[in-house]
C-alpha cells in the first residue's frame, strides 16, 4: 500500500477538489499567455518574424521535457514537495519573462516556464490517489474542466492585460498569482508519500520506454492528438497576427473577445466522453478530425477583411477547438482504460506526444505566416488533421483493435 498522509479511502472534499481544479487551470494558463501577443513580444525583443514561433515552441518543449523527466518523480517523491518545487520554478521563470529585454534570455525563461508548468500533470494523478475509486472519475473530470478553462481563457486574459498595460504585465501578474496559489496550496494540500516499490529514477524512465514500445493504443492516440494539437497551436499562434494586421485592424481587446470564442468549443468534452462510453470512440474521432479540417476550409469562404469573413473565422475557431477537445477526451478515455498500474506514466507519455505536436504547430504557423500569409498557414494547418485522419484510417484498413492492457514494462 502507498504511504499517504491523507487516506485514499476518505473522499476528497468539494473544497479541495475545487482548489486543485483552480490550481490546474491557473498553472496551465501560463503555457498559452504568449499566444495572442506573440507578435508584440517578437517586435519588442527584435525577433525575426519567421522565428517568432520559437517563443511558443520553447515553452511547449519545456513542458514536454517536464512531463517526461519530472512528472515520473511523482511515483517516488513526496508529491506536495514536488508540486511546490515546480511552482517555484514557474514563479522564477515568470519574473524573468516580465523583466527581460533580450531574446536569448527570453527563450531560456520560456523553456523553464514549460518545465515548471508540468506541475499540472503531477496534480491530476495526485488528486486521483487521494480519491476513492467510486468518485475518482468525477474528481479527475473536475480537474480536466479546470484545465480546459485555463487553456481557453488564457488567451483573452493575456490580450486584455496587454491592451491595458503591456505584455510584460501579463507575466508579472501571473507570477504574483502563482505566489498566492503556492501559499494556499501549502496550507490546504495533504502530503502524499508514494511507495517506492524499489523503483529508481532511471528504472522508472526505462519502464516508460517499454510502455511506448508495447502499447499500440498509446502510440496511435498520441499521434492523432499530436497532429490535432499542432493545428490548434498553429491557429492560435497566427490568427492574432492576422486579426491585428491590415485586413482586420483589431485591437488587443477585440482579439481577446475573438479568443473567447474558443471557450464555446469546450462544451463538447462531456459529449465526447458520453460517446466513448457508448462505444462510439471511432466515430467520434473521425468527426473530430473532419471538424478540424473543415475549420480551416471555412476561413476561405468570404473575402479576407469582410464582416462575414470575420464571422466565419469566429465559427472556425469554435469548430476547431471543439474538434481538438473532443479528440483529447476520446484519447484520454482510451489511455485511461488501460491498466491502472501504468496510468500516470501512460498519461505523461500521451501528454508529451501531444505537446511535441503543439510545439511544431507553433513554429510552423509563424514560419508559414511569414512566408505566405494566411493562405499558406491555413494549408499547413489543414494538413495536420488530414494526416491524423490518414493515420486513423489505417485502423479500419488493418482491423486494428485497441488493447485494454499494455505489456508488462
Amino acid at each position: 500500500m502507498s504511504s499517504i498522509t491523507s487516506s485514499a479511502n476518505t473522499q476528497m472534499s468539494k473544497g479541495l477538489t475545487l482548489l486543485l481544479g483552480t490550481a490546474v487551470g491557473l498553472i496551465v494558463a501560463n503555457l498559452y499567455y504568449a499566444q495572442p501577443i506573440v507578435a508584440l513580444i517578437a517586435g519588442s525583443l527584435e525577433i525575426n518574424p519567421a522565428l517568432a514561433g520559437m517563443i511558443l515552441m520553447l515553452t511547449q518543449i519545456g513542458y514536454g521535457v517536464g512531463v517526461l523527466f519530472l512528472v515520473p518523480l511523482g511515483d517516488i517523491v513526496e508529491n506536495k514537495k514536488l508540486i511546490f518545487s515546480l511552482i517555484g520554478l514557474l514563479i522564477v521563470s515568470l519574473l524573468a519573462l516580465a523583466f527581460v529585454t533580450q531574446s536569448v534570455p527570453y527563450f531560456i525563461a520560456a523553456f523553464v516556464l514549460g518545465l515548471g508548468a508540468s506541475a499540472v500533470q503531477i496534480i491530476v494523478p495526485y488528486a486521483a490517489h487521494l480519491t476513492p475509486e467510486a468518485s475518482r472519475g468525477r474528481v479527475v473530470g473536475s480537474l480536466m474542466s479546470g484545465l480546459m478553462l485555463g487553456i481557453m481563457l488564457s488567451r483573452p486574459i493575456a490580450s486584455f492585460l496587454t491592451d491595458m498595460f503591456s505584455w510584460h504585465a501579463v507575466f508579472f501578474l501571473s507570477a504574483a498569482l502563482m505566489l498566492v496559489l503556492s501559499l494556499v496550496l501549502m496550507k490546504f494540500l495533504p502530503q502524499r508519500k508514494p511507495n517506492h516499490l524499489g523503483i529508481g529514477y532511471l528504472d522508472l524512465l526505462g519502464s516508460m520506454v517499454q510502455l511506448v514500445l508495447r502499447t499500440p493504443v498509446l502510440r496511435r492516440r498520441g499521434l492523432y492528438q499530436a497532429f490535432m494539437f499542432g493545428a490548434f497551436s498553429l491557429f492560435w499562434t497566427t490568427t492574432p497576427i492576422l486579426l491585428a494586421g491590415p485586413e482586420y485592424h483589431l485591437s488587443q481587446t477585440q482579439i481577446a473577445l475573438f479568443a473567447l470564442a474558443g471557450v464555446a468549443g469546450a462544451i463538447v468534452a462531456p459529449l465526447a466522453g458520453r460517446a466513448a462510453d457508448l462505444g462510439m470512440s471511432r466515430q467520434g474521432t473521425a468527426v473530430a478530425m473532419f471538424s478540424a479540417i473543415a475549420a480551416f476550409l471555412m476561413t476561405h469562404i468570404f473575402a479576407p477583411g469582410s464582416m462575414m469573413s470575420l464571422v466565419f473565422l469566429v465559427l472556425s475557431a469554435i469548430l476547431l477547438d471543439a474538434g481538438i477537445t473532443a479528440n483529447l477526451v476520446l484519447g484520454q478515455r482510451a489511455i485511461f482504460s488501460l491498466r491502472a498500474k501504468y496510468r500516470s506514466r501512460l498519461n505523461g507519455l500521451y501528454i508529451a506526444m501531444i505537446f511535441v505536436g503543439g510545439a511544431a504547430g507553433s513554429f510552423l504557423g509563424a514560419w508559414a505566416y511569414a512566408k505566405g500569409g494566411w493562405a499558406l498557414t491555413s494549408v499547413v494547418g489543414m494538413a495536420m488533421p488530414a494526416l491524423a485522419l490518414l493515420a486513423f484510417a489505417t485502423e479500419w484498413i488493418t482491423g486494428f483493435h485497441q488493447k485494454r492492457k499494455p505489456a508488462r514494462a
